[in-house]
């Protein structure tokens, strides 16, 4: 029987994950339980265990520009403990990445071995776990790259457009920052479809399909709310000053999952009227 491990179990993306391996020997960690930039931790935690899934991750992306060593500790260094124990028990090792390793200059979808260009803190972070994963453990490091996350068991965007919605009767989102809103039940799912294909080492690209601005995704959110999606206003970027610079265009290409005879992962706008629908925003 396969034996599972997920770190950073306790977080959106990592409750989904667990609940995908229902039924699965798994050994869930929150950041509580393991400390995965302590390597004598990450070696204990992972014996025994054929498949590592990596779920740990610092996210604040705007403090990483003041923290980058806090958030590569994390990011960086824990990923290269995992992988590193993962190559010296023989286990699959599942990282996830971001866009953010990307500079958000093109004006097509990215492939997975575009070259990495971070512009921020957080991707520089991400972009070195990436790094680690594939030197130390080459021949069963999975990365999978994701954006735009939304699910039932964290803050997120669409959360935060309905908590505005109830609190103020117009606003305005940003409408020059293109990108893929993504389900982490879908993700989630696709990872274990994944890992379950017996695919290939390698990177991949763990988004829901099509494209949207921010402002598209906030006036869908309000539609399947039954709300008013004018309500919201565009503007630009301009008008939103952050310390981390983001990504203007955040959208992957998916060409890899036929790697795995895989199909890409179903449309962002056909995942959120079900994740709408089953009112996990509430």
């Amino acid at each position: 029987m396969t034996r599972y491990l997920v770190t950073g179990a306790s977080g959106m993306l990592g409750h989904d994950l667990v609940e995908a391996l229902d039924g699965r020997e798994t050994t869930a960690l929150t950041r509580a339980d393991l400390d995965v930039t302590d390597l004598g931790a990450v070696r204990s935690a992972g014996a025994g265990h054929d498949v590592i899934i990596n779920a740990s991750a610092y996210t604040a992306v705007d403090d990483a520009e003041t923290h980058e060593d806090d958030a590569h500790a994390v990011n960086a260094v824990g990923a290269a403990n995992l992988a590193r124990v993962a190559a010296e028990t023989s286990a699959r090792f599942v990282q996830f990445s971001t866009d953010y390793v990307f500079d958000g200059t093109a004006t097509s979808p990215y492939a997975e071995s575009e070259p990495l260009h971070p512009v921020s803190a957080y991707g520089r972070t991400k972009a070195a776990g990436e790094r680690f994963a594939l030197e130390l453990h080459p021949a069963g490091s999975v990365i999978i790259r994701t954006a735009w996350l939304y699910g039932a068991h964290g803050g997120n965007f669409a959360r935060t457009m309905l908590a505005i919605a109830a609190q103020r009767e117009t606003w305005s989102v940003v409408d020059d920052q293109v990108g893929q809103p993504t389900w982490t039940r879908d993700l989630a799912r696709r990872t274990v479809e994944f890992l379950d294909s017996g695919a290939p080492a390698g990177i991949y690209h763990g988004t829901n399909s099509g494209s949207t601005s921010w402002y598209g995704f906030a006036r869908a959110v309000l539609e399947d709310a039954g709300l008013d999606p004018d309500r919201i206003t565009p503007t630009d970027s301009g008008s939103f000053r952050r310390p981390a610079p983001r990504p203007a265009y955040s959208v992957l290409g998916h060409d890899g999952w036929a790697v795995a005879g895989l199909p890409p992962m179903r449309d962002w706008r056909s995942a959120l009227d079900e994740a709408s629908s089953l009112g996990i925003f509430s």
